[in-house]
């Protein structure tokens, strides 16, 4: 059994079972007049714990029990089974003959062809943490390395280190391929890198909001919770309020109103606030239908509900996360990042709007 941080019943196989084995003889016993049923009798009453009473010491109480276990053969030689009239004790090894033996085999374990082998598996407990548990697993086989005999071995021959690295090597390949292409597309079409920038920066940190309510809840990362995530869903509603705050600054309206191609802080962060205004309410709702459609996934149960739940969980903690981050850090970012110019230069996403609006009139 393994400590609290990583815990693991450990189950062996192959070999034999070690016994006692008591080869009576027949003859002696009916000379004596001693019965297979006193052997029995004596045997189970010289192999036992037996429990006392206590002896209370305040503020401590000490337990009494006596241990009869028998832990060779010599002490099973000198078990009395009975006395004969006499009064001379009649000990096993006067009617029997003790030796070490094992139990009645039903299988083998062999392994590349090499013969019998000893093999052991550990299952991990429910609830436990896989890497935890197979560290220490591998400092508790160093330590008992040391203590073995001469020739003897221990050697794994299916370790899940490989198998949880892999699996946390494409969680991370792809949550990080998934970011750059989200970013580039939004640099892209955005034509405007500050806000592409900006919109990005949402990423990290509903990922980030998303992995604390994780932990609070006791939701796992693995590859079907973190894989599941779409960059995209979480940066809708950052994308709506930036988009419409660009939209907003190179209007003619404020050049009209400002009578400047610049504008300063102050003019910046009222433009802001009123172009986030005006469009939050469109963009919350968008989010909130995102958001409702992974609720039916909670409702599941059994199989489906163990592999799909932390799926929902974890995507809905993402989409929340960047839900509050579009409410406060998109607006307040936006109007420190973004460029305070009124006047807009047509780039590279005005060319790929045009591209796409032709299809649109045919």
């Amino acid at each position: 059994m393994l400590g609290t941080e990583g815990v693991a019943d450990i189950s062996s196989f192959g070999g034999f079972l070690k016994q006692y084995e008591i080869a009576l003889n027949p003859d002696k016993l009916r000379s004596m007049n001693i019965s297979i049923s006193e052997v029995f009798t004596a045997l189970q009453k010289n192999n036992q714990n037996t429990g006392g009473a206590y002896i209370d010491k305040k503020p401590n109480a000490y337990f009494i029990r006596s241990e009869g276990l028998i832990g060779s053969i010599e002490d099973i030689e000198k078990i009395v089974v009975k006395a004969n009239p006499n009064g001379i004790p009649v000990l096993m090894r006067n009617v029997a003959k003790i030796n070490l033996g094992h139990a009645t085999r039903y299988g083998a374990m062999t392994r590349n062809d090499e013969g019998e082998v000893v093999g052991a598996i550990v299952m991990m407990l429910k609830g436990a943490n896989s890497s935890k548990v197979i560290g220490n697993v591998k400092e508790r086989i160093t330590q008992i390395e040391k203590t073995l005999p001469e020739g003897v071995v221990i050697e794994p021959f299916l370790d899940r280190t490989k198998l949880v690295n892999n699996a946390i090597s494409t969680v991370t390949k792809n949550l990080a391929e998934g970011a750059l292409i989200v970013i580039f597309v939004l640099v892209l079409l955005l034509g405007n890198w500050r806000a592409g920038l900006v919109v990005a920066s949402v990423i990290p940190l509903a990922m980030l909001f998303a992995i604390a309510l994780m932990n609070m809840f006791g939701v796992s990362g693995n590859l079907m919770s973190l894989g599941a995530i779409d960059f995209g869903l979480i940066v809708d509603g950052a994308v709506i309020i930036v988009e419409a705050t660009l939209h907003h600054i190179t209007g003619r309206r404020l050049f009209e109103k400002f009578g400047s191609t610049k504008l300063t802080q102050n003019q910046m962060d009222s433009e802001v606030y009123e172009s986030a205004s005006k469009i939050r309410n469109s963009a919350a709702f968008g989010e909130i239908i995102i958001l409702i459609v992974y609720l039916p996934i909670l409702a599941l149960v059994g199989i489906e509900g163990k592999m799909f739940k932390p799926m929902a969980q974890t995507v809905s903690f993402a989409i929340l996360g960047a839900f509050i981050l579009s409410l406060t850090y998109v607006p307040m970012i936006s109007a420190l990042c973004l460029s305070k110019k009124t006047q807009h230069k047509r780039n590279i996403s005005d060319r790929i709007m045009d591209f796409f609006s032709v299809f649109t009139h045919l």
